[in-house]
């Protein structure tokens, strides 16, 4: 790649990129597989339908410009951590009416709307071709039984790394809400993929609270199927209060 761009359906807030979608996206740019472990730091508000460069560095890193604007840093990391097992999913179904996602005027910018991000890629229950990943509290995790389509599927009948690493991303906020932190968005998203699953599979995804270091909410998300076997895990900082 020697540039990129973030399509508007793929947003998070109205005028950014979502940041899990723009993580696998980015990552792509240093392992074109999608499958490393990769850390995506973002710097600035991801534009929309714009152009954006890529600019390679020595040390296999990449920094994604919006002309002389950082938006995000890229690198290969290698890290650790533990993943729960997930939520039986009998418990998911029974919570998901619970979910926050589902609930109106949680977010007082947006009085009258449904869900704290109503038109975000991955949570937004009011975008028209979201993945509607609305994850509910189910003991000391959230967790959301998530139904893909076959029509997003790539020419191998597999689910796009994007899409995975989008699924990991806003669970992981909320989580915290659940505890009554309401966070800021997205500061990085660090991800591996094992396997990509069929588009058109029913998949789990779980995420948790790890630690809050000052403004930094570290948070962990994962993708499951059926049998419990893990796809993909990512681990998510969120900017917030002290």
């Amino acid at each position: 790649m020697r540039d990129v761009v973030v399509e508007e359906r793929f947003r998070g807030p109205p005028q950014s990129g979502n940041g899990g979608y723009v993580g696998g996206l980015f990552s792509k740019t240093i392992d074109p597989s999608g499958r490393g472990d990769v850390e995506v730091t973002l710097r600035s508000p991801i534009p929309l339908d714009k152009h954006m460069q890529v600019n390679r560095l020595d040390d296999g890193t990449a920094a994604i410009m919006d002309g002389e604007i950082l938006i995000a840093q890229v690198k290969p990391v290698q890290w650790e951590m533990e993943v729960p097992a997930p939520p039986e999913w009998e418990e998911i179904k029974a919570a998901a009416p619970k979910s926050l996602a589902l609930k109106s005027n949680i977010n007082d910018l947006l009085p009258g709307r449904t869900g704290f991000h109503p038109i975000c890629f991955c949570c937004g229950v009011e975008h028209d071709s979201g993945l509607q990943v609305c994850v509910a509290p189910i003991g000391n995790q959230v967790a959301a039984v998530w139904e893909t389509k076959e029509s997003w599927g790539l020419s191998d009948g597999l689910l796009p790394i994007e899409f995975l690493w989008t699924a990991m991303d806003c669970p992981g906020q909320f989580a915290y809400m659940e505890q009554g932190i309401r966070t800021g968005m997205l500061g990085r998203i660090t991800a591996a993929v094992f396997e990509r699953p069929s588009a058109g599979e029913t998949l789990l995804v779980s995420a948790w609270t790890i630690v809050v270091e000052g403004k930094k909410h570290f948070a962990g998300s994962a993708i499951f199927d059926r049998s419990g076997k893990l796809y993909s895990k990512a681990k998510t900082i969120w900017i917030g209060r002290q």
